[in-house]
């Protein structure tokens, strides 16, 4: 070998050294061994979330917690190179905390925060800090699972605040109200990215002021039930003026719900006085009982119902709420089936109240939303198949003559009308090719005026002839649609934007004008046709109602109900 080809080599092969270093040092090139903790979580993370092959786990699990935002987690992890979220390499960050800490407030929603891992990642922390405490080295699996829980934890919390924990048409398959849609990564990418993790849980919850007063009577009964609850009153009747040992104990039971506001404990405690008729008058205007100031066995048996009962119901109408849309309309029309009322609202405010009354518990009046676009004046009514069939056929097949007698005319295809006289009444059923339609008059169920919103159910607000039912008891007494006490005042209020349209002109095309005449409303306004036996007024009067549709028991232990585990196959809301 010569000497000038020994003295090249050291020089080549220092650069062929420099080269390899620095390709191996390139986080690309890095041997598996050379990795770093960082790398090591994002690692763990990935093979959580996808299979060998990159596709998405079908079930992801941290022992036996199920993790239940199935689509969202996987695409959240995606996003960022799965890198962690709540936790790196030295341990649990702070955000974790906030975390931790707002969903531990889910029972001031009416939620169990038990339902988002708290259980679990309570007792990972809880490791992880005793191994950080005694210098031991931290488990970054325990690290990985942490954050897995973590961001699951706050990916369905954020889901149940902005549209519910339960599925309504699993509980009532005839709610067609829209739940809210929120991109719920973007949400908590925004989150993470500026520490407001309790502020962008907050702002998924409803926005109506009437949640926000429900949630404030949770927290009040929660109060209450922590103090021991109320006292039981007396089954015997107590009446205004009379002293007996019973009217202390209702005088207890009346201050802890706000209806008696004298804290004054120089009064006769035993005496029946004004304050306390007055107490008793606004308890019974919030259970819909006649307020005639008297405890009698409907009143004491309302007042005996226990806190943890009433918790229980202000928890499942605060779920009902979190079924609704967003925005309800800056003017809107609500109408309470288990309130048997409905109101014109002006943002929080109600402008119009009316009594209603509503589908019998065999037709149930259904829970959707909608919008009014007009009103009919002098409607004529076209008798549908289930109470065509079930009310109607049986008096027409034993007497024809009951079709003119109620001023019903029989329509065929072409909607020509039809000799009843010729046709076999025996073998009809109500899915007949007919139609069976009632003209105007003191008989035509619909009354004067109806209030049209087309929708699937073929459900509306009319007037009615029967005045009288509203002051029977019970208001389930309808085949599904809803009748308006005040329909003419309602008719008024909508027409209002109308030029010319006054009461008496209404009044006078009702009476006199032609049959099936459609009011357009320049004013078209959303309804929405609600079933919530637990509210609060502006005033801050907690009002309740029994469930006349027995829909709560369903609500309350599906609410109750805990998610499924890894080794369960019920899907999770």
């Amino acid at each position: 070998m010569s000497a000038a080809s020994s003295s090249r080599r050291p020089f080549g092969s220092g650069i062929l050294v420099v080269i390899i270093a620095t390709l191996l040092l390139s986080p690309i090139f890095r041997p598996v061994s050379g990795q770093t903790p960082a790398d090591e979580l994002a690692n763990l993370l990935r093979s959580r979330v996808e299979s060998e092959n990159g596709v998405q786990n079908r079930l992801i699990a941290v022992g036996a917690e199920r993790l239940h935002a199935a689509n969202e987690l996987p695409r959240f992890y995606r996003g960022r190179a799965f890198e962690p979220a709540w936790v790196n390499d030295m341990g649990q960050l702070p955000v974790a905390d906030s975390l931790v800490a707002a969903v531990e407030r889910a029972v001031y929603e009416g939620l169990d925060p038990a339902h988002y891992h708290m259980d679990r990642i309570r007792q990972i922390s809880r490791e992880l800090g005793r191994a950080h405490a005694t210098g031991a080295g931290l488990d970054l699996e325990r690290l990985a699972e942490l954050d897995l829980l973590l961001t699951d934890a706050f990916l369905v919390y954020a889901s149940h605040l902005a549209g519910g924990r339960v599925d309504p048409a699993t509980i009532h398959p005839e709610w067609s109200a829209q739940p809210r849609s929120v991109d719920l990564v973007a949400k908590l990418d925004m989150a993470l990215a500026t520490g407001e993790v309790v502020s962008a849980l907050e702002e998924l919850l409803p926005s109506h002021p009437g949640y926000g007063r429900l949630r404030e009577a949770l927290a009040d009964y929660r109060r209450v039930a922590a103090q021991g609850g109320w006292p039981e009153v007396p089954g015997r009747t107590l009446r205004p003026g009379m002293r007996d040992p019973g009217v202390a104990l209702l005088r207890q039971r009346l201050r802890l719900t706000g209806d008696l506001t004298s804290s004054w404990r120089g009064a006769d405690e035993q005496l029946y006085d004004h304050e306390v008729e007055e107490a008793v008058r606004r308890f019974q205007a919030r259970h819909n009982v006649e307020p005639t100031g008297i405890v009698g066995l409907e009143t004491s048996g309302y007042m005996n119902v226990p806190v943890e009962r009433r918790i229980r119901q202000l928890e499942r109408n605060l779920e009902r709420w979190r079924w609704l849309p967003r925005d309800l309309g800056e003017r809107h029309i609500l109408v309470n089936i288990a309130g048997f009322e409905m109101h014109v609202m002006e943002g929080d405010s109600s402008i119009f109240r009316s009594r209603v009354l509503v589908g019998q518990r065999y037709r149930k009046t259904p829970v959707f939303s909608d919008r009014m676009t007009y009103l009919v004046l002098n409607p004529t009514w076209t008798i549908p198949p289930g109470i065509l069939e079930q009310d109607k056929l049986p008096y027409i097949r034993r007497d024809v003559g009951y079709l003119a007698r109620n001023n019903i005319t029989v329509l065929g295809a072409n909607g020509q009308a039809v000799d009843p006289r010729t046709i076999d009444f025996s073998s009809l059923t109500g899915r007949t090719g007919y139609r069976f339609r009632m003209d105007p008059g003191p008989e035509n169920p619909l009354g004067q005026v109806k209030f049209m919103f087309p929708n699937q159910h073929h459900i509306y607000l009319h007037d009615t002839p029967d005045h009288d039912d509203f002051d029977r008891t019970g208001g389930a007494v309808s085949s599904g649609c809803i009748r308006v006490e005040r329909s003419m005042d309602l008719a008024e209020l909508l027409l209002s934007a109308s030029p010319g349209w006054t009461r008496q002109r209404i009044e006078r095309a009702a009476a006199t004008g032609p049959v099936d005449q459609h009011m357009p409303l320049r004013r078209p306004l959303p309804i929405h046709i609600l079933y919530w036996t637990a509210w609060v007024e502006p005033d801050g009067a907690v009002h309740f109602r029994p469930d006349v549709y027995d829909r709560d028991a369903a609500l309350d232990e599906a609410l109750r109900q805990p998610p499924p585990s890894a080794t369960g196959d019920v899907e999770a809301r």
